[in-house]
């Protein structure tokens, strides 16, 4: 899939006023500090349609992208940010919760990992609750420019065995990087696959 446009649309914490779900949409979240807004510029080839910051936590609501003027980029909150305030995390986490059990046009929550480190039990409750909530996800690792080859594999081996305890068949799993824009075809070429399924409401 070739980017030929990509705008802001809207920014907002209730999920009741996100656009009509009139297009395919794809969400993408992940633990603060991930690289989750380097990771989105990347894919929208756009350097600051994301707003990049050294500081977790920074994104606070449900923006909206319109890509193609045919799609929804979603760029969500991060989940486990210590630093803010247990009323403040507690209203992030209904917002999320909110809008992924009632967005009707979701196609894929594209879920972030950090590839460099073993598997977190945030991010594991995380990915469990998607699965009883029946939410199709993406796993995508990223940074894997800073990781090694071995380490990479190990990585996703070891979430894959921890899900396998629980579940009959695993999510798909791309391996992501920012800066050389690895796993950016294939997430874009999984996104126009599924748009060929999107169904108006």
């Amino acid at each position: 899939m070739k980017i030929s446009s990509a705008r802001f649309i809207t920014s907002n914490t209730d999920p009741g006023k996100c656009p009509e779900p009139d297009r395919p949409e794809y969400a993408f979240i992940g633990r603060s500090n991930v690289g989750k807004s380097s990771l989105l510029n990347m894919l929208a080839g756009h350097k600051s349609l994301a707003k990049t910051s050294g500081k977790p936590g920074k994104t606070k609501t449900i923006n909206h992208f319109l890509i193609n003027d045919s799609w929804y980029l979603v760029d969500l909150p991060g989940y486990g940010y210590a630093k803010a305030s247990k009323t403040e995390r507690q209203k992030w986490v209904h917002t999320i919760h909110l809008y992924l059990q009632t967005r009707q046009n979701l196609m894929y929550l594209f879920v972030l990992i950090d590839s460099r480190i073993p598997p977190q039990a945030i991010d594991l409750e995380f990915i469990h609750m998607l699965g009883e909530w029946k939410i199709p996800f993406v796993l995508l690792f990223t940074k894997t420019d800073k990781s090694t080859k071995n380490k990479l594999k190990k990585t996703i081996d070891d979430y894959q065995l921890l899900l396998l305890e629980d579940w009959e068949s695993l999510p798909k799993v791309y391996s992501t990087s920012a800066i050389d824009k690895r796993g950016r075809e294939e997430i874009l070429n999984l996104i126009e696959q599924t748009n060929k399924d999107f169904k108006t409401f």
